[in-house]
């Protein structure tokens, strides 16, 4: 089903590229180029050790670095790659502008690598949920005994992978297909990718500083979805991944395919009585159904992980997976750390850490899955508002503590929405606020509730990022249960 994946050097030899970000993608694509023939220059605003100790690596493979100064285009450039996280509105992109050079990403760097016979691409995006799905989806593929890796934003450089390498490569020879996890960044900077079947989990406000707007943020999700050649899957339960799914220019042929946490619709996958259905990929999609798995395989059975387990077999499904590999897939998959991570058990009362719920729309999934709460939440907002998230969490909330840069904003929201629910506002931010933050959530607690920490922000502001902020919650969960 798929043969080595070679890229085809003769397009890149000489060229000169300037890749922006020495991170983990912009390292990987300046090697990989740089190998292809290209003269490579990496810019990077930042200095330090560690920054350089790495381009002390790229240069030893005939990569230039430039510390220190990430805003000027080096002379010559012909093209700009760009590390995920940089904004559209960077002083390098507008000097390439200036300049007529287009500015790419890895993920369009690693599209234009693919050789003949390379591996078709699963892609996966959506503002929650793209990591547990596009890995669910791997496990899934994996069941059915195809070779196959999660990549893009996850894992191994999705360049690397392409070109046969990186840790990603399977024992067994070249990957059949590929489960692709796709940001709204990188889905911003690939205007080629032409993907075999791919998913748009949910929509909600995220990253709007990056993005400007609510619309460009959907219009770069939507990118997904062009040029599908079998399946478009999207959330029946969301309006606006269907409306993504309309406006896409796709492959003659290719079907629109739902998933919904109701009994689904001919052309859909849904719930039935605790089983997961398929009434989609079926001979007879009006009068069958085929039965997939059920719902105490997915781990852990929140309703919003159903819907992404549904997700990942729709795109199982469009690949020619079977049900079983499907159900055997759910049951080996295990989620990542800090992602409804059961902490421990005291008194009566658990502790659960979702640090992964970085906005607004993850944590109303979390504090859905939960009769009593007592909820750990702030951050850096992002842009977002908090209104919505705290009126529909007002009944289950039994007390809220508060830390970090933007708590004022859901001290707001609680004050307008859930002004009985008790509120601690902890101003502090030194190492010991997470210990104080468990401490004041655990005497909010009675027998049966459960202390969540579900931030609806991103954890910069005290944290290096949310695995940082979810390993100081579990140390200080297992301090206070001893």
């Amino acid at each position: 089903m798929g043969s080595r994946q070679v890229s085809n050097g003769p397009q890149w030899a000489g060229r000169r590229i300037t890749v922006a970000g020495l991170g983990v993608s912009g390292a990987s694509a300046a090697r990989a180029l740089a190998g292809l023939g290209a003269d490579v220059t990496v810019v990077d605003g930042g200095t330090g050790d560690a920054l350089e100790e790495r381009a002390r690596g790229l240069e030893k493979d005939g990569v230039r670095v430039r510390l220190g100064d990430g805003a000027s285009l080096p002379p010559g450039t012909s093209l700009v790659v760009t590390s995920p996280g940089w904004k559209p509105s960077s002083p390098l992109f507008t000097a390439a502008a200036e300049a007529g050079v287009d500015v790419v990403g890895d993920v369009e760097i690693a599209w234009r690598l693919r050789g003949p016979g390379a591996a078709p691409w699963l892609a996966v995006t959506g503002t929650n949920g793209k990591t547990t799905t596009t890995r669910m989806l791997a496990a899934v593929l994996t069941a059915a005994g195809l070779r196959t890796t999660a990549v893009g934003n996850i894992g191994t450089p999705i360049v690397d992978v392409v070109l046969g390498g990186g840790d990603g490569a399977p024992a067994g020879g070249p990957h059949d297909v590929l489960a692709v996890e796709l940001s709204s960044y990188q889905l911003h900077w690939a205007p080629s990718p032409r993907v075999h079947s791919a998913a748009v989990l949910n929509l909600a406000p995220d990253h709007l500083d990056w993005h400007g707007s609510m619309a460009a943020y959907a219009a770069d999700k939507g990118r997904v979805y062009e040029g599908n050649q079998v399946a478009c899957v999207y959330n029946a339960q969301d309006p606006a991944t269907e409306d993504l799914v309309r406006a896409a220019d796709v492959a003659e042929g290719c079907r629109a395919v739902g998933f919904t946490l109701a009994a689904p619709a001919p052309g859909q996958l849904g719930v039935v009585d605790g089983i997961l259905v398929d009434r989609a990929f079926v001979d007879d999609p009006a009068r069958t159904a085929q039965e997939l798995a059920e719902v105490r395989d997915v781990d852990p059975p929140a309703p919003h992980n159903i819907a992404n387990a549904l997700a990942a077999a729709a795109l199982a499904r469009a690949y020619g997976v079977p049900p079983a590999a499907v159900r055997d897939g759910l049951r080996a998959f295990r989620p990542d750390a800090h992602r409804m991570q059961h902490v421990a058990d005291a008194a009566g009362v658990a502790y659960v850490d979702d640090s992964k719920a970085t906005n607004t729309h993850a944590a109303q999934a979390s504090l859905a899955a939960y009769d009593g709460v007592v909820w750990i939440a702030g951050g850096l907002a992002k842009g977002a508002t908090f209104d919505a998230l705290v009126a529909g969490a007002a009944p289950r909330l039994r007390g809220v503590v508060l830390m970090g840069a933007d708590r004022g904003l859901i001290r707001e929201a609680l004050a307008r929405h859930a002004p009985d629910v008790p509120v601690v506002d902890l101003e502090r931010t030194d190492t010991g606020a997470m210990a104080e933050a468990v401490r004041r959530a655990a005497a909010l607690a009675r027998r049966g509730d459960t202390v969540l920490m579900a931030p609806a922000c991103a954890s910069m502001d005290m944290f290096t990022n949310y695995n940082a902020r979810g390993d100081a919650f579990a140390r200080a969960v297992r301090e206070l249960v001893g």
